[in-house]
């Protein structure tokens, strides 16, 4: 399947859009579909970045980058958006340095070969995805013994919720994850002369 909306053309992007996709293109050595998708509507590329980032790049907080990317890839597959786990899987190898943790944790967290902390916070982050209306207290005393506070709970939850809207948007647009994604994190990187 297609994407369903076209791209815009990078160069008739607003400038602040058009320098933070150069930028991203720069780093990663290609434009993740992601970021051209939501250029068709400026403000709300805004707002979506601007909250992507308020929550994916915070400093404060226990959650390290990898769990942060665990969360989103564990939820996006129980959500089946095809770009979100192929995209934050790649990332999450890279970061974590365990090239078989995203298909792991894709398909079943809980064999998954990753430590106690990690499973509870996914346990946590899934009951948010499918049954947000049931969490309550017990779930976040189950959370507490593994290092977590209230405001990584906060976390685990708005990463959730915010990557919920973003698998929604991916897949009724029908966005494909660039090619790229697919082997990222899997083999060592080549070392350059």
């Amino acid at each position: 399947m297609a994407e369903r909306y076209p791209f815009p053309d990078l160069n008739t992007l607003p400038e602040d859009i058009r320098a933070r996709i150069l930028e991203v293109q720069e780093k990663a050595g290609f434009i993740p579909n992601v970021f051209l998708a939501f250029a068709r509507r400026p403000a709300e590329w805004r707002a979506f970045f601007a909250y992507h980032d308020a929550l994916m790049l915070k400093e404060e907080g226990s959650l390290t980058k990898g769990e942060r990317e665990m969360i989103v890839t564990t939820t996006s597959a129980a959500n089946q958006c095809l770009y979100c786990v192929v995209a934050h899987g790649a990332i999450l190898r890279i970061y974590e340095k365990k090239p078989l943790v995203a298909d792991q944790v894709a398909v079943n967290h809980r064999k998954a070969d990753i430590p106690p902390r990690q499973k509870a916070m996914l346990d946590f982050a899934m009951k948010v995805c499918l049954r947000a209306h049931e969490i309550e207290d017990a779930d976040f005393e189950a959370l507490y013994p593994h290092g977590f506070d209230d405001e990584d709970i906060w976390d685990i939850a708005a990463i959730t919720a915010f990557f919920g809207l973003s698998n929604r948007m991916a897949s009724f647009a029908g966005m494909q994850p660039n090619p790229e994604f697919y082997l990222m994190g899997r083999l060592p990187r080549e070392k350059k002369a």
